[in-house]
């Protein structure tokens, strides 16, 4: 596949299924991505409405004990260590850097519990700044399509970064999710309602 079909293809993609975000408070969306981990979206949202609710900033947060937002935030389940991770990472963050959650990757990067998926969620939600957040999602929509041929999600983000131009890198994330869980499922994937099969390596390789 060549790179013009390439960014064809992640173009429509994100016509189709790209949705924007009312939040753009980015501590809010680090905690709320901290909170997703393992868990589904609706989950997400409940345990962030609870947190935010009590807990309306670094500030507040920061001074909280772990039990106090327990019960907040167990509908996103490991509601323990995401407690202490949450507390630790406003402590720093209110500490280190005045309240003010970096937008830098490396800075970011060194927060516990923020890996490259959740930092470059946050750079691009949070600050406009142009990156590529790949879970599982993206990474097994971009193999399958024939974007990239990689193994780990690491692989995935750099090989998309040379073919992507930067204004897609933010959306391609929210879009092959919103792809991945009604199309392209992980499991049974409905070739049949995709509107890529033709240009879809995985799917071609299946019919031979």
């Amino acid at each position: 596949m060549t790179r013009s079909q390439i960014v064809s293809i992640a173009e429509k993609i994100i016509e189709m299924f790209y949705h924007d975000f009312d939040e753009k408070d980015p501590f809010k969306i680090l905690i709320s991505t901290i909170l997703s981990q393992r868990t589904r979206d609706e989950n997400t949202l409940v345990a962030s409405q609870n947190l935010f609710s009590k807990y309306p900033n670094v500030e507040s947060l920061a001074k909280a004990k772990p039990e106090e937002i327990y019960d907040l935030i167990k509908p996103s389940g490991m509601y323990r260590q995401k407690a202490e991770r949450i507390i630790e990472v406003s402590k720093i963050i209110l500490e280190k850097y005045n309240g003010k959650v970096p937008s830098d990757l490396d800075e970011l990067l060194k927060l516990p519990g923020v890996g490259r998926k959740t930092a470059n969620i946050v750079l691009f939600q949070g600050f406009s700044i142009p990156a590529i957040a790949v879970d599982t999602h993206v990474h097994r929509i971009s193999n399958r399509l024939g974007f990239v041929k990689t193994k780990t999600p690491e692989q995935t983000e750099e090989e998309l970064s040379k073919v992507l131009p930067k204004r897609l890198w933010g959306p391609i994330n929210v879009a092959m999710v919103n792809f991945g869980r009604n199309i392209c499922l992980p499991r049974n994937p409905r070739c049949e309602k995709c509107p890529f099969s033709k240009e879809c390596k995985y799917h071609n390789s299946a019919v031979d």
